[in-house]
């Protein structure tokens, strides 16, 4: 059997890292290959187990109404067991459903025979581009490998456009990409800019997984409310500018509120990326800015709003924009319901459609890349 190797972030704190690491695997696996994905701490342990302090810091130099809402509730240790309890539950749902390696590499750790243990190797999905993420180096474009061996599935670059300084290293990377697809319609643009490629732009592999898949991977939050409930996931906590309308929308429909992924709720913050998949598929209704929030209120057919992350660029919405447009579902933008009423009328017939054409589009695609001898039908 052939053996295939993922290349992507390794962090045990993100619910929409380790859920597409677990996606493209399985969808990898199923096509006829032995897949493992590489250890990379090239973006180093401490970092990532740094998340929860790091939440704590944006949030004691932030505005007035979040050091007086959470912080009161909050001092450091209690942020720290919380994080470390966090990348427990994330880290015991690695080693259950995805296969890591038990070696590591990094830039300046690449053994010499690595290209040898494998037919293929995959990087993606995820920012594995994103210049702003960490020093770039030249390990996500899978340089240490022959070209034939090269195949990228929907990597994100994160930003709309790439600056100056960054130009140079990523036509010389990307040009030896024959295997190559990108995630957003900014990636592609930025792909043909530098390289003259035309790169299709692919769904997150999260979005070639079934949801009654998805759900055989989900388990039920301990403190999970018997009764109907809002689910917020906000990076970072709610808004201010948001809080007011959600707690409306809750109120008006008897529904408890959730605020998963906040930092200052230390019990639901504690939960794991199959609770993340059950909190979504139970809740009466959604509310998040984040992109992998809006690809599983998708996959489970929830209502759902979409907000524009407080304090990022435009860019950093760009996949947003990119997924809502595919699936003609802009009308979940904020901005465009008008009344509380609106936010739970949502069709998802067209929808579905379209994600079986999508879904159908990547397969081939990977069919292809992969060498895989029988395509799609």
């Amino acid at each position: 059997m052939k053996k295939v190797a993922i290349l992507t972030l390794n962090g045990y704190f993100n619910y929409g890292n380790r859920l597409q690491n677990y996606a493209l695997q399985e969808v990898i696996r199923n096509l006829g290959f032995e897949v493992e994905t590489i250890v990379n701490t090239t973006q180093n342990e401490e970092v990532q187990m740094a998340y929860p302090l790091k939440m704590y810091k944006i949030i004691k130099k932030g505005p007035k109404y979040l050091k007086k809402i959470i912080l009161n509730k909050l001092n450091k240790k209690k942020v720290i067991n919380s994080g470390n309890i966090r990348t427990k539950t994330f880290k015991d749902f690695t080693h259950k459903y995805i296969k890591e390696t038990n070696y590591s590499i990094s830039d300046k750790n690449i053994p010499n025979d690595l290209s040898e243990k494998y037919d293929y190797f995959v990087v993606g999905s995820d920012q594995v581009w994103n210049p702003n993420f960490r020093e770039v180096t030249s390990l996500y474009f899978l340089l240490f490998t022959e070209k034939n061996k090269r195949v990228s599935y929907a990597p994100s670059f994160g930003v709309s456009e790439l600056s100056n300084e960054y130009k140079s290293n990523y036509k010389k990377w990307l040009t030896n990409f024959d295997k190559i697809s990108v995630r957003e319609d900014d990636g592609a643009e930025i792909i043909k800019e530098l390289t003259g490629k035309t790169a299709p732009v692919l769904v997150d592999p999260t979005l070639l997984i079934t949801k009654e898949t998805w759900l055989s991977i989900a388990k039920r939050a301990n403190n999970k409310p018997e009764k109907g409930y809002l689910l917020t996931y906000f990076l970072g906590g709610v808004p201010k500018q948001y809080s007011k309308r959600i707690n409306d929308i809750a109120k008006e429909n008897n529904l408890d509120i959730i605020n998963l992924g906040d930092v200052g709720d230390i019990e639901t913050y504690k939960t794991g990326p199959s609770e993340f998949i059950d909190y979504i598929n139970s809740c009466s209704i959604f509310c998040t800015d984040s992109f992998h929030g809006c690809v599983f209120a998708i996959l489970m057919q929830k209502p759902f709003i979409v907000y524009e992350r407080e304090g990022s660029s435009l860019s950093m919405y760009s996949r947003i924009n990119t997924l809502l447009d595919k699936f003609n579902l802009n009308s979940r933008k904020i901005e465009n319901i008008k009344t509380n009423k609106d936010a739970f009328n949502i069709e998802y017939t067209d929808t579905s459609l379209l994600l079986e054409e999508e879904r159908l589009k990547s397969l081939n695609f990977l069919n292809e890349a992969l060498e895989v001898t029988k395509k799609t039908q």
